[in-house]
């Protein structure tokens, strides 16, 4: 929520002023705890959060005028007094420079940027990049958590003057660090918002989907029905607010980059409130579901929204405009072929339907089994390949779910399989890690193996249809693009990040802190969302 109470409650002096005896290690001031810690933006005073012993709330009980408070780890701001958290920032981005001189969640070249000066201004005093001393600074630096190292980037080429032409294997084009290190840029945590962050993150290193928005005309001016459509960030007015504008916005900044450190993806979120109240509050949720929505919402809006647009000019705007597709569909959509059978006549059933990824189950022959020490009681290894076949394995259906036989005009026990009639051009699996047992939604946390190039589609796609063969093997083949992993125990809590591509290196997407990986790195993570690119992208007005 847009808080009224930061001017008055962020004292960056005091802050400075603060030993940083009470922050060894971010424990809690009260009872050394450093679970959960909290910073007093206004004393610099360090205690544990309302789920441990609430002592951060006790100290603002205790002290009015101490409202608001960081957390140390994911940098989550939240105000006791309009009990929210907290998604803005004051006019001269105070809250961003706690994180940048505290954290240190952006590199020193940008601490010239969105300068704020307030020099005459005697409560806040004069806040310098130096503000603390090189002392304090070397000793935040060693207490600080490894996620918060200084951020690394690269320059990534633009769509425009590049062919289009997928090539995700090969040699990096030689430059000089200095010369990639501005682009690549994180996206500001908004208080449990790293689901949606690790999403767009790995939407944004998909370039052909990025292209598109980068066409994109802006959409706060379009038509629907003869009305405005959208007219104000305010939550309260965003009556008809397009998720496509302000991800187009997101995606625009995402692609270009800059010097700055972090994006802040307050509009798109405020959007998300909205139109899926589901996903408000500040509470963790579920990366894959939020896809899901997102998706199917911006499929939507862009049908809806194209027709105002003078299509001509840009062709590839228009792409698939006739058939009532979308880029959404375009690029993550495919086809799948169900095929059930009779189990009394052997008469067979069959149907295509559309789809946007894969949910896959984790076989349970490769589930670790709780209190598992012994070695020898560990599962085999599993590979994505097992899931995926036995994505299309025979079923049996179960007895509440009898098949109406229209050969035997009754229901029958009947077998169901799937295979994939039409891969997509972005094929997207997701992993069925969580589950409800004993009324309890757990995590199966099995490490499931993956190719980050060549994974191979042959053998789950329908072989006998022409269509899906006539590009030989090639078209088949699918190259990693990005990853989203969660880390934790649970569905409603922990964190996601996500591995992506940029420019032929790989990036690990912390919220604000961007780090330069290796694929060796990425294909020993555990992966909760996968995203393969297709090395024939087949999207029409791209191949040229």
């Amino acid at each position: 929520m847009e808080c009224p109470h930061l001017e008055l409650s962020v004292k960056v002096q005091n802050l400075r002023k603060e030993s940083t005896d009470v922050t060894k290690e971010w424990h809690c001031a009260v009872c050394s705890t450093s679970q959960d810690p909290w910073l007093c933006l206004h004393c610099g005073m360090v205690n544990c959060g309302r789920y441990i012993k609430g002592h951060a709330k006790d100290h603002f009980e205790q002290h009015s005028s101490h409202t608001v408070c960081m957390q140390c780890i994911n940098l989550a701001v939240y105000c006791y007094t309009c009990d929210e958290f907290v998604v803005n920032d004051t006019q001269c981005g105070l809250l961003e420079r706690v994180r940048q001189d505290w954290f240190h969640t952006v590199s020193s070249s940008d601490a010239g940027d969105n300068d704020c000066s307030v020099a005459d201004d005697d409560e806040q005093g004069s806040w310098r990049s130096d503000f603390l001393t090189k002392e304090i600074q070397e000793n935040v630096r060693t207490l600080r958590p490894r996620s918060r190292k200084r951020s690394h980037s690269v320059d990534s080429s633009s769509m425009e003057n590049r062919k289009y032409k997928r090539q995700r294997v090969g040699k990096l084009k030689n430059s000089s660090p200095k010369s990639r290190e501005k682009k690549v840029v994180g996206l500001r945590n908004l208080g449990n918002t790293c689901f949606m962050n690790a999403v767009l993150q790995s939407l944004s290193n998909i370039e052909e989907f990025c292209y598109y928005f980068k066409q994109l005309p802006s959409l706060e001016n379009a038509k629907n029905n003869g009305r405005k459509v959208y007219q104000s960030r305010s939550l309260k007015e965003l009556n008809d607010a397009l998720m496509a504008e302000e991800l187009r916005k997101i995606l625009v900044s995402l692609t270009q980059g800059g010097s700055k450190g972090a994006i802040s993806p307050e509009s798109l979120f405020l959007v998300i409130w909205k139109i899926v109240p589901r996903f408000r509050g500040y509470q963790q949720q579920d990366a894959h579901e939020f896809l899901r929505y997102m998706l199917d919402r911006l499929h939507t809006e862009l049908l809806h929204l194209l027709p105002d647009f003078t299509l001509k000019d840009n062709p590839y705007i228009s792409l698939g405009h006739k058939s009532r597709s979308s880029i959404v569909t375009s690029v993550f959509g495919g086809t799948l072929q169900s095929e059930v059978r009779c189990l009394n006549c052997s008469s067979e059933s069959k149907k295509h339907d559309p789809f946007l990824d894969l949910s896959l189950d984790i076989p349970e022959k490769f589930q670790v089994p709780k209190k598992t020490k012994d070695s020898e009681d560990l599962p085999p290894p599993c590979n994505i390949s097992d899931c995926l076949t036995s994505f299309i394995e025979v079923e049996e259906l179960a007895e509440t779910e009898l098949y109406y036989c229209n050969n035997c005009k009754s229901k029958q026990r009947s077998t169901k399989r799937f295979w994939i009639r039409r891969l997509p051009n972005v094929l997207c699996l997701h992993l069925k890690r969580f589950r409800w047992h004993n009324s309890l939604r757990t995590k199966i946390d099995t490490h499931i193996s993956f190719p980050v190039t060549a994974l191979d589609m042959s053998q789950f796609v329908l072989s006998s249809l022409h269509e899906t063969r006539r590009s030989g093997m090639g078209s088949n083949l699918y190259d990693l693009a990005a990853v989203i992993v969660h880390h934790g125990s649970g569905a409603g809590s922990g964190h996601y990040t996500a591995f992506a591509i940029n420019d032929g290196q790989w990036f690990h997407f912390n919220d604000s802190t961007v780090r330069l990986t290796e694929d060796e790195v990425v294909a020993k993570c555990k992966p909760y969302i996968l995203f393969y690119i297709r090395r024939e992208f087949r999207l029409p007005h791209l191949n040229s």
